[in-house]
């Protein structure tokens, strides 16, 4: 397996049968996407941070919500959750992705807005790498980033949606988050 990061929670996950990009920006993010190619797409709301699929090419399969999918032997399972702590009132809905595939499982948290309920851990169960929004601003404080690492206990976790130069939203940077976790010099 293959992970790329493309800037913001965009990642691009090669497997052996099937390659995925997750949440998908548009331009004006002030990243260059490119033209990626993927078989399928996974968007966790449908902001413009999170949702461009006109930039992925190989007319991939959208998907775009809570529900179980199996697309050529990679399985996928979307986890409604809230894009803010007031289920949803402020910002709306979130979906949270398992993907399976190669026998690993990977989370993406998406812009999740809130702590993870005891219930809501064990339906996500086992994870080795996890995606994790970092940058505080629309998505979860770093304390809450931290107690989700705990909480899920993941083998890998990677830090997503935070401030780059090339970023033009505001958002914190990576660097809390990684001293935070005891991390001085981040692994390249």
């Amino acid at each position: 397996m293959e992970i790329s990061w493309l800037g913001h929670s965009c990642f691009i996950i090669k497997g052996k049968g099937k390659t995925v990009i997750t949440d998908p920006y548009s331009p004006n993010l002030g990243y260059c996407l490119g033209q990626p190619r993927a078989d399928i797409v996974t968007l966790s709301h449908l902001h413009p941070g999170h949702s461009y699929t006109e930039g992925v090419t190989n007319n991939p399969k959208q998907i775009k919500g809570p529900g179980e999918y199996e697309i050529g032997g990679t399985f996928i399972t979307g986890i409604a959750t809230f894009h803010d702590n007031e289920n949803g009132k402020i910002k709306g809905k979130n979906t949270v992705y398992l993907i399976e595939m190669d026998g690993i499982t990977l989370c993406h948290l998406g812009d999740l807005g809130h702590q993870l309920t005891p219930k809501l851990v064990e339906e996500l169960g086992v994870i080795d790498i996890l995606f994790l929004p970092v940058g505080e601003i629309s998505t979860i404080p770093i304390d809450i980033a931290i107690e989700t690492v705990g909480q899920l206990n993941p083998h890998i976790v990677i830090p997503m949606h935070y401030k780059t130069d090339a970023l033009i939203m505001n958002l914190k940077p990576v660097d809390k988050f990684l001293r935070k976790m005891g991390i001085r010099e981040p692994e390249a």
